[in-house]
C-alpha cells in the first residue's frame, strides 16, 4: 500500500496571492480526485507534489520518506501529466517516448522498447507511433502525455486538469484509460469539472483558495445534501432575487428556460420540486458556504 502524505503545506508568490494554506491530506491507492475552481491552488499543488518548486513552509511524505529534504525519492517513483504538456516539433511519438525513458533512468534497451510498445498499444497509439506528437489531435496528445507518465511503472500518478478542452469521445477515452491503470498506485486527478471526479474517483477533496475545504467519498459526499436541494425552471429576470433571498447553487440553459438548484430545509417557494442531489450540488454548497464564512 503506497501513501502520501502532505502537512501543513503553505506557498505564497511574489505578487502576495496564497496559492497554498496550512494544507494536509492523506492520500492512499486508487483514484484521487481533487476537485476546485480555476485559481484554488491545485496546479500549485501539483507542480510542489512533483517537486518542480518547494513549499514555504509544510512537509511532504510518501511511503514515510520526506520527499521535500530528498526530491529523488519521489522523482523516481512519478508520473506527471501537466496541465500544459509541450512537445518537440518533429520528433516521432515511439522516439520521443524513448529519450523520455532514457531521462527516467531506463537504461536497458531492451527493457525501454517493451514499455514503450506495451504504452503504446495500452493507449491506443501503437499505430501512430512513427507520427510527430506535435501533429497529434488534443485527445491523442493527452493519451500520450499518459503514455510518457507511465514510464518507469510509478508509484505515484499526477495528472493535472487532463480533460480540459476534449471532446466528449476523447473524454471517455482518456477517462476508461485513467481507469485502466488500476488500483495498486496512487493517481490524483486535479480538476475543475465535478462529472471527471464522480466517473472516477472513489474519494475526493475540494480545494479553494489554497484550503481543504471537505474530504470523502463523493456518493457519501453528496448524500449529506438529501431532503435540501430543490428545482425549479424560472425566467432569468427572476435569477438575482433568488440569489439574495436564497442559497442558488446553480443556474442552467435548458431548452431554452433557466432552471435553478437551491439549497434549502423546506419548499422555498411555490414551483420548486424536491430532487436528489447530485455531486454538483455538493460541490457548489461547500464553495458557497466557504465563501461566506469568509466574508
Amino acid at each position: 500500500m503506497n501513501k502520501l502524505e502532505i502537512k501543513h503545506l503553505s506557498k505564497t508568490y511574489p505578487n502576495g496571492v496564497k496559492a497554498l494554506d496550512d494544507l494536509s491530506l492523506t492520500i492512499e491507492n486508487g483514484m484521487f480526485g481533487l476537485l476546485g475552481p480555476n485559481g484554488a491552488g491545485k496546479s500549485t499543488l501539483m507542480r510542489t507534489l512533483a517537486m518542480l518548486q518547494e513549499p514555504q513552509t509544510g512537509e511532504i511524505f510518501f511511503n514515510g520518506v520526506n520527499v521535500v529534504s530528498n526530491p529523488d525519492q519521489i522523482r523516481s517513483v512519478l508520473g506527471y501529466l501537466p496541465q500544459e504538456f509541450g512537445v518537440y516539433p518533429k520528433v516521432s511519438a515511439r522516439n520521443l517516448l524513448d529519450h523520455i525513458a532514457v531521462l527516467k533512468g531506463i537504461s536497458n534497451r531492451n527493457e525501454r522498447k517493451d514499455q514503450i510498445n506495451f504504452l503504446l498499444q495500452q493507449t491506443n497509439l501503437y499505430e501512430h507511433r512513427k507520427k510527430a506528437v506535435s501533429t497529434f489531435s488534443g485527445g491523442m496528445r493527452q493519451r500520450f502525455g499518459i503514455a510518457q507518465a507511465l514510464l518507469g511503472n510509478p508509484k505515484l500518478v499526477i495528472v493535472d486538469e487532463p480533460t480540459a478542452g476534449l471532446d466528449p469521445e476523447e473524454r471517455n477515452r482518456f477517462l476508461n484509460l485513467l481507469s485502466e491503470i488500476g488500483e495498486q498506485i496512487i493517481i490524483v486527478l486535479s480538476t475543475h469539472l465535478v462529472d471527471d471526479v464522480l466517473d472516477l474517483c472513489s474519494k475526493m477533496a475540494i480545494l479553494n483558495r489554497g484550503k481543504i475545504l471537505c474530504q470523502g467519498n463523493p456518493l457519501e459526499l453528496t448524500a449529506s445534501l438529501t431532503g435540501k436541494v430543490w428545482v425549479k425552471k424560472v425566467h432569468k429576470s427572476e435569477l438575482s432575487l433568488y440569489r439574495q433571498n436564497f442559497t442558488l447553487l446553480s443556474s442552467k440553459l435548458e431548452a431554452g428556460e433557466t432552471k435553478i438548484h437551491l439549497l434549502a430545509d423546506s419548499c422555498p417557494d411555490p414551483g420548486f420540486e424536491l430532487v436528489s442531489p447530485n455531486l454538483e450540488d455538493f460541490y457548489f454548497s461547500t464553495i458557497h458556504s466557504a465563501t461566506a464564512y469568509e466574508g
